[in-house]
Order: structure tokens, then C-alpha cells, then sequence
């Protein structure tokens, strides 16, 4: 079954577009910046997070002067395990060679809150190689959790990306992913869809998700999700 974006939750989008933007803050040896998001459904790696409902997200991020070095701390709503709330913890770098763009990061996530023995805490591990030639993007991610939140130990995910821009302001793209857990599902992700800046601080993104793991829960069905970006 395919879920439609709710009234309730596209106005829970909308709220969200109309915070005024502060500028770019200068901090000791870099730049602070901030995005705060909404959507219809909080989807990583394919599956919801939120139990299929509505989300919202803030997280700050300094970034070096060389742009190479970044530190991003933040939350988003979930629904898992008794938690509504995940914190995530992040620094990265972001070195480029012969045309290629790299992000290598660690994350320390906490859900907040959680329900006795449940796994509160997690670890996870990110490379991504990407490129853009004229309008053509491409992308490859391969994340490592050797200590997950929830009922998962471990697992590996990996995704590769195409994209196309089809004006300055409107880009497509989609995604597969393949996801290998221990103490969980190993499933096939994919997504496709369009984003659009609504102003040069606002996107607006409609994606459709959907999974081969629908038998082992409604957070692996299929969805067409809503999601604006909200950059300042």
C-alpha cells in the first residue's frame, strides 16, 4: 500500500518554511551554519524511522575556513523503542581529488528515553565518493555500524546515487541500496525523486521509497515522502 503525505503533516511542513534566517554565524577558525527540516516521514535507508509519520529535524554545523573538517551536532523525531527523539553526534572531512568529491564521517547516535534493555546507542561509520559532470551527478555510500541503536548489532549499507539537473533550481535523482544486518532484516532499498529551491535557503523535495522487507513491518512499506530543507 502506498502512503500519501497527510494534510496534517504537509501543514507540519509548512510551519517549518516560514522560520526567519538568521546569517551565517563566524566562528574561531570556521563558519557555523544551521538546517532545520520537516517532512511526512523520517525515511533513512529506505525504511521509516517515524513510524510513518510526521518529522522534524535541527542540526547545527562548523565548518573549517579550508572547508575540510566539519562538526554537526543535532536531533530528529523518531519512533523507536520508547524514543521520540534521536541525538546524533558528527565529524567529518571533506577532501577533493582529481574531480571527486569525498565525506568521510563518524556519527554517535542516543535515542533518548528509551524502554528498559533497549539499545540506546550506536556508532556508525560513512564514505562517500561522488562526481558531477555538467548537469550528471553520481554518488556511492558505503555506512558501517559495528554498534547500532535498536534491535540491529551491526550493519552495512551500501547505496549508489545518479542525479541530473535540470535547472538551476529543479534536480532529480534516485537511489539503491542494499542493507546487511545482524539482529535485523537484510533488505533492498531504493528511492527516485525530485528536489526543488524554493528560494536560495529552501528546498522542497517529493521522493517516493519502497523496500523488498515489507513482510517484517509497515517502516519497510512503500511511501511518497514530502521533506522541506530549511539552510541558514
Amino acid at each position: 500500500m502506498i502512503r500519501i503525505p497527510s494534510l496534517a503533516a504537509c501543514a507540519l511542513v509548512a510551519l517549518t518554511a516560514v522560520t526567519p534566517a538568521p546569517a551565517q554565524a563566524a566562528g574561531p577558525g570556521g563558519v557555523w551554519g544551521f538546517e532545520v527540516e520537516a517532512g511526512t516521514d523520517n525515511r533513512s535507508k529506505s525504511a521509516s524511522k517515524s513510524g510513518n509519520d510526521a518529522y522534524v529535524s535541527a542540526y547545527a554545523a562548523w565548518e573549517s575556513d579550508s572547508g575540510l573538517i566539519y562538526v554537526s551536532p543535532g536531533f530528529q523525531t523518531i519512533q523507536a523503542g520508547g524514543s521520540n527523539i534521536e541525538t546524533d553526534w558528527i565529524v567529518g572531512y571533506r577532501p577533493e581529488a582529481y574531480g571527486y568529491a569525498f565525506d568521510l564521517s563518524l556519527a554517535y547516535k542516543r535515542r533518548l528515553d528509551v524502554d528498559a534493555g533497549y539499545d540506546a546507542d550506536g556508532v556508525e561509520l560513512s564514505a562517500e565518493v561522488g562526481r558531477a559532470i555538467g548537469p550528471a551527478q553520481a554518488a556511492l555510500l558505503v555506512q558501517y555500524a559495528p554498534d547500532a541503536p535498536g534491535p540491529a548489532r551491526s550493519y552495512v549499507w551500501v547505496e549508489a546515487e545518479i542525479g541530473w539537473a535540470f535547472t538551476p533550481r529543479l534536480d532529480g535523482s534516485a537511489a539503491l541500496g542494499r542493507r546487511e544486518q545482524d539482529g535485523g532484516p537484510d533488505y533492498t532499498g531504493w528511492n527516485a525523486g525530485v528536489t526543488y529551491a524554493l528560494t536560495d535557503a529552501l528546498d522542497l523535495d517529493l521522493r517516493y521509497h519502497d523496500t523488498d522487507a515489507a513482510a517484517f513491518g509497515e517502516e519497510y512499506e512503500d511511501a511518497v515522502v514530502a521533506r522541506l530543507a530549511y539552510a541558514f
